[in-house]
């Protein structure tokens, strides 16, 4: 896909801005992934990566991110046996993890209507 968007949109100085915003459009669509303690689900086939096709599945970056992070570096670290289990309860854990996605789904709403406004403008000043 990317390689057809950069042969499609050329080389002209507005190439890149069309080819990003396509590219945004074409992946808004799928489905977002969603914080959750395992500990809550009983249906194992939840822990499903779509696009990686793997049953079991947990993303996390840097901890100095974000605060899930954290909690998936330390809820990864004591299952491991590298320190002692976190002090949380099950429904403590799902109420932060359901918090976190509140924050994240609020964060990409607000992106989604910046790249709209962005593209309504460019569309404007190309016409």
């Amino acid at each position: 896909l990317q390689k057809s968007l950069t042969e499609t949109f050329g080389t002209d100085k507005y190439s890149r801005a069309r080819k990003e915003v396509l590219t945004y459009m074409f992946s808004r669509p799928m489905q977002m992934a969603l914080y959750f303690c395992t500990g809550i689900l009983n249906d194992e086939t939840l822990f499903h990566h779509y696009a990686l096709n793997v049953p079991f599945y947990t993303h996390f970056t840097s901890p100095i991110r974000r605060y899930a992070d954290i909690v998936v570096h330390r809820l990864l670290s004591a299952s491991f046996g590298a320190r002692s289990p976190i002090k949380m309860e099950t429904q403590s854990i799902q109420k932060q993890a359901d918090h976190c996605n509140d924050r994240k789904m609020a964060s990409k709403r607000v992106q989604e209507l910046s790249a709209d406004l962005f593209f309504s403008v460019f569309v404007r000043v190309r016409r």
